[in-house]
């Protein structure tokens, strides 16, 4: 009689270090550099989009973005008529993720989603992300979101509040990452959980305000070179299986596209009059650009406009590729909720959301770090502005307002879009700015594709009895 195969899983922990590819390997990074030597590193070829929430999603189900439906990190809804960005509802990826597969075989599978994307109502067993307290005067407060909802008291009792403002915006820092290493052992401990998605961001500053410029990022290499010991000599001692990966590489840029700067020139794009500032009306735009890195959505009023949009942005410098709802297959992005058209920049270039033509003209929220409210990505929340006098004595007086009660805007973002030297989203063909992926277990060939992570996860995670 033939015997019957069954599945068992082993204790993993799969390491997401944001941006990291082998260019940034050196000796500013000497712990991973050393760790790296002794296991199988593969390269991950760029997919569309290679942004945040795309390639998770892709990760961790599988599937291309015309299957989970994420084609990027942010996209126009139709029927609200609003550009939505940065979303937290797991329910928003549409295929069965990892660990729900993983369920299906053995109930007690667990797993612990830490600050993974789609982390809100998501079916893993632990959970915690980023989620600021909305107060009814505008005062955004640092805090966090978990499951179960008592985790999240219990981390920030033993590791202090969460760093929100050093997890994105001009401050941001090495504070946020170190946060959520030492909350992901705290979980491990009290969990032991199977499976362990951990994200660490630390590299996405740096590298999108400098570039990959190895001399002016070696503090942030070397700092997260530590966080990655600290974690990764903890899951050796428990006996778990490691996997490291990345998302992206982040390549060196100097040319940023004003995309609906050139939609509203060309008269496709409609704006409304508020106070002083214009603000971007999708609803009653013939067609608009929803800006994402080096990708964007371009969503028009019909196919007559389609094709005037069409002939323009050929025409542009910095875009590599216009695709319709056609060509968006072989890209595997043709979904209802991607643009009609969808363009990718070469590696040089970047899309800006921007639609205003005179500075002035800015809406408020162009100056502060506000990324709900914004219709496009916007990587200048990263910086002071440096046009204005004083800007950190600026910054110290409106936290100061904070503190006494009063109401302020912390207006001090650039509109320099010029400022960022890195930037992501393209199918490049650089092979240094490549994302990876490593474990201890060997894998034929050096490159794959970004939906067979899933698979290198799911072989790592399980072995045969």
């Amino acid at each position: 009689m033939k015997k019957t195969k069954t599945i068992s899983f082993q204790k993993t922990v799969v390491i997401d270090v944001v941006g990291l590819s082998s260019y940034l390997v050196c000796e500013f990074t000497p712990f991973l550099k050393q760790f790296l030597e002794k296991r199988n590193t593969l390269l991950i070829k760029p997919m569309i989009p290679s942004v945040t929430t795309s390639v998770q999603s892709t990760y961790l189900t599988g599937k291309w973005p015309n299957q989970h439906g994420i084609v990027g990190n942010g996209w126009y809804d139709h029927k609200d008529s609003e550009i939505k960005f940065w979303k937290q509802s797991n329910h928003l990826v549409e295929s069965e993720k990892i660990w729900e597969r993983a369920k299906k075989v053995d109930p007690n599978f667990t797993c612990s989603k830490m600050f993974w994307w789609y982390n809100m109502y998501a079916s893993a067993d632990y959970s915690v992300t980023p989620r600021p307290q909305y107060h009814a005067d505008g005062v955004k407060a640092p805090d966090c979101y978990s499951n179960p909802p008592e985790l999240r008291d219990e981390l920030q009792k033993e590791l202090g509040q969460f760093p929100l403002f050093h997890f994105w915006g001009p401050n941001a820092n090495i504070k946020s990452t170190q946060w959520i290493a030492d909350a992901t052992i705290l979980v491990d401990k009290k969990y032991n959980p199977t499976l362990t998605l951990v994200y660490l961001p630390h590299l996405d500053y740096c590298l999108q305000k400098s570039g990959p410029d190895l001399p002016k990022i070696r503090k942030e290499l070397l700092e997260i070179d530590t966080v990655l010991k600290q974690l990764i000599e903890y899951y050796e001692r428990r006996n778990t299986k490691i996997i490291l990966l990345s998302e992206y590489g982040i390549t060196p840029v100097h040319r940023p596209i004003h995309i609906n700067r050139i939609l509203r020139e060309n008269g496709f794009l409609s704006v409304r009059k508020e106070r002083w500032y214009e603000l971007l009306d999708p609803g009653a735009s013939k067609a608009f650009a929803v800006a994402d890195h080096q990708i964007c959505h371009i969503y028009c009023k019909d196919p007559e406009i389609q094709l005037q949009v069409e002939r323009i942005l050929k025409t542009i410098p910095g875009i590599s590729f216009v695709l319709d709802k056609k060509s968006q297959k072989k890209y595997n992005i043709n979904h209802v909720r991607s643009g009609d058209l969808v363009l990718v920049a070469d590696s040089d270039s970047w899309f800006t959301y921007y639609h205003w033509l005179d500075d002035k003209n800015a809406p408020d929220y162009a100056r502060l770090v506000d990324i709900h409210k914004k219709p496009g990505y916007d990587p200048c929340e990263l910086f002071l502005d440096p046009e204005k006098p004083a800007v950190k004595m600026r910054v110290g007086l409106k936290i100061l307002q904070k503190k006494l009660g009063f109401r302020y805007l912390m207006d001090v973002i650039p509109l320099d879009a010029n400022l960022v030297k890195g930037s992501h989203g393209a199918n490049h063909e650089k092979k240094e700015f490549y994302a990876l992926f490593s474990s201890d277990k060997p894998y034929p060939g050096k490159e794959i594709s970004a939906n067979k992570v899933y698979d290198l996860i799911w072989e790592q995670i399980t072995s045969k009895i």
